[in-house]
């Protein structure tokens, strides 16, 4: 049964903890005998990978949070003043700090941060998870806590020393780290346009008012700056996930790639674990920090990745208000008055200032959100609410427990049915030589049907087509999300009824929807539009990927054979082609052979480069880095593809340029001159080689890096976010391809191999920090040490013993 009830956004309560109380706390973790008698163990193999065993969740979970507290103290200590909301008294009200995949002003952040967090909601939801959960993340703080204990104030890296935001961690503050992780894809990215949403002024008798229509062009872009996972240009969480079956592989077995594309910076950064339970548990992989449980990875049968998916996590909600007072909203007639709560910084965090604070709006529909650029703003006939379908998503860490202990791809699927996946597909294959697509992930219950007849004013529902944003009619109680009794949460969309798509082929995902998981495979009918669209044109990371494995699958892609094996696949990742250069560049040049004196030097000279170019985005082509900044103007052209979007060729479409039209060629011809102006202004030659400006210098060793930003299509994706283009520091990489594996399997279990490109430690000062990047850039794979033999060959130092 379904039925449509808003759901009421209560009151939310900030998070308060004394100096005095933290004091005691710390001198009670450093007093407190442990009272257990058990032990955990912590071993490290080569380039620090953690090896943690001990005999149940609690001991695992207490030696991982000590063991990436050795690697990542002053990161975990800095989110968790984030997550207080007290960056502002500490590190300065105007500098600026991360809060989800962006950054903000502290105050900002701050202000977000005690309005959102509900501490008594959260330890209610935490009170439903099972007591693995409960004792795994209880002892996390533990084992954070003791870490700082045993590394004493003075002890810690430089950036962290002495400081006195560096306080032990609290169950509260752990809870409120799964919830920032989880409403990344939501609320979270949309903090900024709750902290914009005031009411409007009051106007005079008879004066018109209302929201000045909105471009849909500039409405798109607004969005696509709040955006998790639509901005064509990158900046999103993305990955690339493959599996293959037996009908695949040279053996019969199992095959996957994991190559998620993350950030090199800040609590999305991944860390290598391997963790043991003797008899009962042996899964390897990574996590993000704050985890106590691997969330990409594998164990003896059964390998899986996730790739962020394209569900949607939320919908907003079109407010009919009273015309007498716009905080106060209809629903089927009904006034009801919005909930205003006034959040104040104290007075330390404004350095004695005036002391900054921001008035909340809530309605049963969830916060009041302001978007005036994409045509959202507040007026005093509209407003528009946010309703996160994965705000107290506590289910995450009894999924990955699950998957963990998974033997195949089958009881992998059933390990996710508590829907505790918050934006992501998962990829996966197992020994017997299957393959799995799964998009299991937290998506809203709304139809087709509902989307039509829950429209919301004409400019708002434009939205959902250009740009992806569902938004609702929020004066009809008929439009609540539907709540199906078999969904782990109400309000959102039965496992039964997500795409799932198991095979002895293969399957891949690079962020598109599930459409063409497999393109031989007919798509799962039936899907709400807010998992994923179909018949849409593909990223070119997509079209690529398919490319790469069709030609690998029918022998034409130059490697012997035609069967994916761990060798080819590591190959294929690495090879670094430039799709958008082979679609474009026959055109390209044959328009440039036929330009002749009609260009000028620069257009020539980019002609010239392009031409030699060998159309990837290896460290050693010459012209790559001119080819960005040619496409990165072109791309956007007014038809500027000579082939249109086919949505019967959805991989080989659309392609080409449009040399034929003179408006076209003319403005391609510009942007190509433009380009060669642009990195000779950034100091650099048109022909340099691609990792010159794209390197880093790690330990006074410059390091050059293959690979290519989304706009390119290159599979091994590596962007410098917050950049818009070459400058005279060349490209500041610290986004894309992060933890990578392949992983297969033979008679004794996992063979896998592979690679944390920015190594396991966030503090530069560390042997860990970019390690692994040398590693990488020589397109070179480590051996990862599952087996005890494997792990003693390959041990670091002596093993660390804690008792908890």
């Amino acid at each position: 049964m379904t039925s449509n009830t808003p759901i009421s956004r209560f009151p939310l309560t900030a998070f308060r903890l004394s100096v005095l109380g933290l004091a005691a706390l710390l001198g009670a973790c450093a007093s407190a005998p442990p009272s257990s008698g058990r032990s955990v163990t912590i071993e490290r193999t080569t380039y620090g990978i953690a090896h943690i065993t001990a005999s149940d969740y609690e001991g695992l979970a207490y030696g991982t949070a000590y063991a990436h507290a050795q690697d990542n103290v002053c990161q975990t200590a800095e989110h968790l003043l984030t997550l207080r909301g007290e960056r502002s008294q500490f590190l300065g009200a105007q500098n600026t700090g991360e809060i989800g995949l962006g950054r903000a002003p502290n105050a900002q952040i701050d202000l977000f941060i005690r309005y959102h967090m509900d501490d008594e909601a959260l330890a209610r939801a935490g009170a439903t998870t099972s007591l693995d959960v409960k004792a795994a993340l209880r002892s996390y703080v533990a084992g954070y806590n003791r870490y700082l204990q045993d590394a004493g104030p003075n002890g810690l890296p430089a950036a962290c020393r002495g400081k006195p935001w560096v306080r032990p961690m609290t169950m509260a503050d752990l809870s409120r780290a799964t919830e920032m992780s989880m409403i990344q894809g939501g609320l979270g990215a949309l903090a900024g346009a709750v902290l914009a949403a005031v009411p409007p002024a009051p106007v005079a008798a008879g004066v018109k008012t209302g929201a000045a229509p909105a471009d849909l062009k500039e409405a798109v872009a607004e969005i696509g700056r709040h955006s998790f996972n639509a901005n064509p240009e990158g900046g999103e969480l993305g990955s690339n996930g493959w599996a293959f079956g037996r009908n695949a592989t040279p053996d019969g077995r199992g095959l996957l790639l994991g190559n998620p594309h993350f950030p090199w910076n800040g609590t999305n950064r991944f860390w290598q674990m391997h963790l043991t339970i003797p008899g009962q548990l042996d899964v390897m992989g990574a996590s993000g920090g704050l985890s106590p449980v691997v969330a990409i990875g594998f164990n003896k049968d059964v390998a899986w990745t996730h790739t962020v998916s394209t569900g949607k996590r939320f919908t907003l909600y079109e407010l009919k208000l009273d015309p007498n007072d716009p905080t106060v909203y209809l629903i089927d007639g009904q006034p009801k008055k919005m909930v205003a709560r006034t959040v104040v910084l104290p007075a330390a965090a404004t350095g004695g200032g005036a002391p900054v604070q921001h008035t909340f709006y809530a309605t049963d529909w969830g916060p009041v959100i302001s978007l005036p650029r994409a045509g959202l703003g507040w007026t005093a006939q509209k407003a528009y609410a946010i309703r996160d379908a994965n705000t107290l998503n506590v289910r995450s860490a009894e999924s990955w427990m699950r998957m963990a202990r998974a033997r195949n791809v089958t009881e992998l699927r059933a390990a996710m049915g508590n829907q505790g996946m918050p934006w992501i597909n998962t990829i996966a294959a197992d020994r017997d030589g299957n393959a799995m697509y799964a998009d299991l992930s937290v998506v809203p219950d709304v139809s087709a049907g509902m989307l039509q007849a829950c429209a919301p004013s004409p400019a708002a529902a434009a939205l959902l087509g250009a740009a992806g944003l569902p938004i609702l009619d929020g004066s009809r109680s008929a439009c609540a999300w539907n709540r199906d009794i078999t969904a782990a949460a109400p309000g959102v969309i039965a496992p039964a009824r997500m795409p799932v798509v198991v095979t002895p082929d293969y399957v891949q995902n690079s962020n598109d929807s599930f459409w063409l998981s497999n393109p031989r495979i007919a798509p799962m009918a039936g899907v709400s539009p807010l998992v994923g669209p179909i018949g849409v044109p593909q990223r070119l990371r997509t079209r690529s990927g398919i490319m790469e494995i069709e030609g690998r699958l029918a022998g034409t892609d130059g490697l012997p054979g035609n069967r994916m094996g761990a060798a080819e696949l590591r190959s294929v990742i690495f090879r670094d082609r430039n799709l958008a250069g082979m679609l474009v560049m026959d055109d390209l040049q044959a328009a440039c052979a036929a330009g002749g004196a009609a260009l000028n030097a620069d257009q020539a000279l980019g002609c010239r480069v392009l031409s030699a170019w060998d159309r990837t985005s290896n460290a050693d082509s010459k012209g790559a880095a001119l080819f960005r900044e040619f496409w990165r103007k072109a791309k956007d052209l007014p038809k500027v593809w000579r082939v249109p979007f086919d949505p019967a060729q959805p991989v080989a479409t659309p392609a080409g340029l449009d040399m034929a039209t003179p408006a076209t060629r003319e403005a391609v011809f510009k942007a190509l001159g433009d380009a060669v102006g642009i990195v000779r202004t950034a100091g650099f030659a048109a022909d340099v080689p691609l990792g010159v400006p794209q390197s880093r210098e790690v330990r006074g060793q410059k390091i050059a890096l293959h690979g290519g930003d989304e706009f390119e299509g290159v599979l091994n994706k590596l962007e410098s976010q917050g950049q818009s283009l070459i400058d005279p520091k060349g490209y500041n990489v610290n986004y894309g391809s992060s933890y990578m594996q392949v992983v297969t399997f033979d008679e004794r279990g996992p063979v896998a191999q592979g690679l944390l490109t920015y190594g396991q430690s966030s503090d530069l000062a560390s042997p860990r920090a970019y390690d692994q990047l040398p590693l990488f850039a020589a397109k070179q794979w480590h051996a990862l040490p599952f087996h005890p033999a494997d792990v003693q060959a390959q041990r670091e130092g002596q093993p660390i013993q804690l008792a908890y």
